[in-house]
């Protein structure tokens, strides 16, 4: 039926969206018990409310030491060769988890090449990265430690690093009972995987909403609930994380523009070499996304309803002008939820064996890909 609706002249599929939108309206309009618990309904089917707790972690069992561990490993520089890039840096806790970037700057103050896509709720996403291309968020956080034109380390000096330090060798071997070597790469990664996956933001007005408070969105927010689901926004746009789940071309209907979506990243294709993956991306979190500009993996987009009307036009094949995109974008503002309260810690100082800092490119680094 979609693919249908896309086959038509955008004309023709401008006029039947406006009239389903008026139809629906006549039969869903806010404010009418039916409506809203019709609207409640779907939404609950479609969506899911961000929990208080995180989930259960695939092979890393997770514990309070382990989180502490992981919480001081996020904000600590010294896993970067300069010793002053930490994932706080590109992550920020007080930021949405973003960093307010096109993209990021990182080791000798190159730019990456990617935005970086906010670490809140991203426990939930299938995969990691704007092409999936790390399984979960302790694959992810190695990534980051070795790319050249991000932290530029390497393992084996991390682990030198931290060993130096006695504080890390005692909470390691706490986080990591029974283990003869607790303070290994692998291990920091699960630390800082267990603690990314507390960076959960519940609450929000849409989580209200479809748990059963009819008042928790505006009528403004219930109309652009609505127009996003009637649109096809939430084919790709759905679950817990409002996306994060699949992976989807970028410009079903029509290419954005270069600035937006530059030719020379292919997305996912580099991570699959097939070709139907040719610009295809992993669907951004839209959880908490009024306050994480710029937009997409170019970060070109700082407006969110400039990047509501991007999205009509490349991928629903229509233009989404005056209200629409103004209601859209209101309801966008409804999934913003209680923002994590992460103290910034007191970190274990370093000893006469700890590294120095290295400001120089390491050679045979990683790709770099960002995000």
């Amino acid at each position: 039926m979609k693919l249908l609706f896309l086959a038509l002249p955008s004309v023709y599929r401008l006029a039947a969206f406006v009239g389903v939108g008026i139809v629906l309206g006549a039969v869903l309009a806010p404010g009418t018990g039916l409506a809203q618990k019709t609207m409640q309904q779907e939404a609950a089917a479609i969506f899911r409310p961000i929990p208080e707790n995180p989930p259960k972690l695939p092979g890393n069992i997770v514990t309070p030491v382990k989180v502490e561990l992981g919480r001081l490993l996020y904000f600590d520089p010294r896993l970067s060769a300069s010793q002053l890039i930490s994932c706080q840096t590109c992550h920020n806790v007080g930021l949405g988890g973003a960093d307010l970037q096109e993209t990021s700057i990182g080791h000798g103050w190159q730019k990456g090449p990617r935005n970086a896509p906010t670490t809140f709720n991203s426990v939930f996403n299938v995969a990691q990265f704007w092409d999936g291309r790390a399984k979960d968020l302790a694959e992810q956080s190695k990534g980051p430690v070795q790319a050249a034109v991000e932290m530029n380390n390497t393992p084996d000096r991390v682990v030198a690093t931290l060993a130096s330090i006695p504080q890390y060798v005692d909470l390691f071997a706490k986080a990591f009972p029974g283990q003869r070597n607790p303070v290994s790469f692998e291990n920091m990664a699960q630390a800082i995987e267990a603690f990314e996956a507390t960076l959960l933001t519940p609450g929000s007005p849409l989580d209200a909403f479809i748990t059963g408070d009819e008042s928790a969105l505006t009528p403004t927010q219930q109309e652009g609930l609505r127009l996003f689901i009637d649109s096809g926004c939430s084919d790709c746009h759905y679950g817990i994380n409002l996306g994060g789940m699949g992976y989807y071309p970028f410009g079903v209907a029509e290419a954005p523009s270069e600035d937006v979506r530059p030719t020379d990243d292919t997305g996912r294709f580099v991570v699959t070499n097939t070709a139907s993956d040719k610009y295809v991306f992993k669907s951004p979190i839209l959880r908490n996304v009024a306050i994480t500009q710029p937009y997409f993996h170019s970060g070109k987009v700082w407006r969110l309803r400039d990047a509501v009307q991007i999205m009509g036009s490349s991928q629903l094949g229509f233009e989404l002008e005056g209200k629409d995109a103004d209601i859209i974008t209101e309801f966008l503002k409804a999934l913003t939820g209680k923002q994590p309260e992460v103290a910034h810690p007191i970190l274990p100082p370093s000893t006469e064996s700890t590294p120095k800092p290295m400001t120089q490119l390491l050679p045979e680094k990683e790709s770099g890909k960002k995000g």
